[in-house]
């Protein structure tokens, strides 16, 4: 597509979202007013389907399928980092460990932190997700920190160990798993809170392990093969 066609669909989609957005803005109620229909309706339906919390109940009851959109921007932006730093034609990818990549120097006292906040955090992570339905949030939040527990293990100096924790391919799979799964369960409808709640801590975890580990990769064992040079990318 040219420069040209990518301009004119970019003001065509820009165009009729700011329509769209004028006509939504006009039917506003007034500001400071009594009658909230959307609020009433998100507080009626949480009390029909029994849901814990009115957040959780707009979340994965009442606009599933909208947050399957926002589930996916994760995973849009997870997929965007591992095609963006892939290793190419005159770069090589070092084994962890070699040149000097073994477990790095570090405090006495850091490496024991990370080694002892390591189970501690994960198991906070899990408690998080599966007490989302409970509380608002959940299974973003939980997936947050499962994710970046695993990388306390950087912070100890032993990156290899955090290789070996972490295979890339299981993530991989886990993600579009937990991605495929979770708009299954927003087509399906209400009702459903505590399985979808749990498919986003899967999701948001693997992503957020994806995306640190394609950094990690390019900022320790991606090198440039001199050879290579001059063949293109």
């Amino acid at each position: 597509m040219s420069h040209r066609a990518r301009f004119a669909v970019f003001v065509i989609g820009v165009a009729g979202l700011a329509v769209l957005y004028v006509l939504a803005a006009f039917r506003l109620p007034d500001f400071g007013g009594r009658f909230h229909p959307y609020g009433e309706r998100a507080v009626t339906s949480a009390i029909a389907e029994r849901t814990k919390n009115v957040v959780s109940s707009v979340n994965f009851d009442q606009r599933a399928f909208d947050t399957v959109g926002e589930e996916l921007i994760l995973f849009a932006s997870a997929l965007g980092a591992v095609v963006l730093l892939r290793t190419v034609r005159r770069e090589r990818e070092e084994e962890a460990g070699e040149h000097g990549y073994g477990p790095a120097d570090v405090f006495d006292a850091l490496r024991l932190t990370g080694y002892a906040l390591l189970p501690v955090t994960l198991l906070i992570g899990v408690y998080i997700v599966a007490h989302g339905h409970l509380s608002p949030g959940g299974g973003f939040q939980g997936g947050v920190v499962l994710g970046t527990a695993l990388h306390l293990l950087y912070l100890t100096g032993d990156y290899p160990a955090l290789d070996r924790l972490r295979p890339v391919p299981a993530f991989e799979a886990g993600e579009a798993l937990a991605a495929g799964v979770f708009v299954i369960l927003g087509l399906a409808g209400a009702g459903l809170v505590i399985p979808m709640n749990a498919m986003v801590g899967l999701e948001v975890g693997c992503a957020i392990v994806l995306v640190l580990t394609k950094f990690f990769e390019q900022a320790l064992l991606v090198r440039t093969d001199e050879a290579g040079k001059g063949e293109g990318t």
